[in-house]
């Protein structure tokens, strides 16, 4: 399946092949018809691959125009990446090595679509590769580290394509897709595969596959959606989808890998990243989107969750601060149910020495 030349439906659909702008085979007459009728109410999630869409400033596209150029600086790759006419391996199959590669243009959209074709395979049998893939959309770029090969503690959000299970006693796939959202305060536990500042996430087999390999990132109105397509299919599938995210503009995407006892080669073959047009209200459009501070709106912190073998989460164990609380509790409980049997026990005493 070629990755160039497709364009989507509506909403999280079927991605067909054929030119941009044209359906494939093409609609009816009573299919064009429904989709003009649909379009005023569906143009907020439509993302068909159109030209106007595409944001060319932050996408990778073959033949690389503008990586690592000083005429083009759009893209800048450092460590291990190497370019060639076809993909930008960030690792070669090799131990100990890291690489990545970031847009050197800030990205000032407030909603956004992002399609990345990528590639992870090698020569490592079951359990004896890693260690994967991240995607970034983050404050800094370019500054290497322990985190796929990117620094710790960042400003932004984080995808994790991790394909080694560091835990050992964990229950979960691999591999494994992750989402981790970051103000700088949090730092990512390799020992524990990120779980405790994880947010959400799915199995995902996407090494050593025969076929093309993609996956989607929609940020719009504070809702997070990651899909991939593994299946050679066509078809994209649900893997994370998170409501009350908080990202600013003007941080940057990138892509890094990075391999230690265990290695695989880590490719990227695209990026694309499209706007999507989303009317916002007067109040949101007033928001100063630059000063927004990565967050996410939760009832509970995922330190407080673990995995269970389907992806889902579900309760941890009780936290100290959480054993206080529900002694707390239990004691205020006692005393006024205490204070409470007193009284009756007292009233009880004066009725009865009214009949003597």
């Amino acid at each position: 399946m070629a990755a160039e030349g497709w364009f989507w439906r509506w909403g999280w659909g079927r991605r067909c092949l054929g030119r941009p702008r044209l359906p494939g085979p093409g609609p009816g007459p009573a299919t064009l018809v429904h989709i003009l009728l649909l379009l005023g109410s569906v143009a907020a999630d439509i993302t068909d691959g159109n030209s106007e869409h595409l944001k060319r400033e932050h996408s990778l596209i073959k033949p690389y125009q503008g990586v690592g150029s000083s005429s083009m600086p759009l893209w800048d790759f450092q460590g291990s990446t190497m370019l060639t006419s076809q993909y930008v391996r960030l690792t070669p199959d090799e131990r100990s090595k890291e690489g990545s590669i970031w847009n050197h243009q800030p990205c000032f959209l407030k909603d956004w679509e992002m399609h990345v074709h990528f590639k992870v395979h090698g020569t490592g049998k079951k359990n004896l590769h890693g260690d994967g893939i991240a995607l970034w959309y983050t404050r800094d770029r370019l500054v290497p580290g322990p985190v796929f090969g990117s620094k710790d503690n960042f400003h932004g959000l984080a995808i994790f394509l991790d394909t080694y299970p560091n835990d050992e006693t964990t229950e979960r796939v691999f591999p494994y897709i992750s989402v981790m959202v970051n103000n700088g305060s949090l730092s990512y536990d390799h020992s524990k595969d990120g779980r405790w500042t994880e947010l959400a996430g799915c199995t995902a087999d996407f090494r050593n596959r025969d076929h093309d390999t993609f996956l989607a990132v929609r940020y719009s109105r504070g809702r997070l959606t990651v899909m991939t397509d593994l299946e050679d299919k066509n078809e994209w599938k649900n893997c994370i989808d998170i409501v009350g995210v908080r990202l600013p503009t003007g941080y940057y995407f990138g892509a890094s890998a990075g391999t230690g006892d265990l290695s695989d080669n880590h490719d990227i073959i695209s990026i694309k990243l499209f706007q999507l047009m989303v009317e916002h209200t007067p109040d949101e459009e007033n928001i100063d989107w630059t000063k927004i501070e990565p967050g996410v709106n939760f009832f509970k912190s995922p330190k407080d969750n673990v995995d269970d073998p389907t992806g889902n989460f579900r309760s941890g164990p009780l936290t100290g601060w959480r054993v206080f609380l529900l002694l707390l509790c239990a004691l205020l409980g006692i005393i006024v149910c205490a204070v409470v049997g007193a009284v009756v026990f007292q009233k009880r005493q004066e009725r009865n020495k009214r009949f003597y």
